[in-house]
């Protein structure tokens, strides 16, 4: 038989931070947390994050930066996040907030080890990648066929 919803932590107070890219959350338990917006990203309870199954889990890389742009209620049991990275698939259940809060720092540390193991960057990709050149004899151009 299922647990009932009321035996679960219920958040007392949620505030996002956009500032320092932080979600504080307050669970009717005593539990306190400051939740970094790369944090919740990379620890998403979507099927893009996590996969369809064990083992099936997607290493976010370059998540530095991402910002939660919304929270949106789901019933009385979750909030959806939107990321400023465009993310917005996930449902945070209060259990699996609570969770992540309690695990906060194990759950980081795996995250830097994985990272660090793929030899990913949390920084996002994108702008413009310099590689330094190697000098090379100019290319030589054939003059086409003249029609004459």
């Amino acid at each position: 038989m299922a647990a009932s919803r009321s035996s679960s932590p219920q958040p007392t107070d949620i505030v996002l931070h956009q500032q320092s890219k932080v979600l504080e959350i307050a669970f009717d338990d005593g539990l306190r947390a400051r939740l970094p917006c790369e944090f919740l990203r990379v620890y998403s309870p979507s099927a893009e994050v996590r996969g369809h199954g064990p083992g099936q889990e997607v290493l976010q890389a370059g998540k530095r930066e991402v910002n939660i742009s919304a929270i949106e209620p789901v019933g009385s049991y979750a909030v959806k996040l939107v990321f400023t990275d465009g993310h917005d698939t996930g449902l945070y259940s209060w259990d699996y907030l609570h969770e992540l809060a309690s695990e906060q720092e194990a759950l980081w540390q795996r995250y830097l080890e994985r990272m660090k193991a793929a030899g990913a960057s949390r920084d996002p990709a994108g702008g413009v990648k310099v590689h330094k050149l190697q000098r090379m004899d100019p290319p030589r151009f054939s003059k086409p066929p003249s029609d004459e």
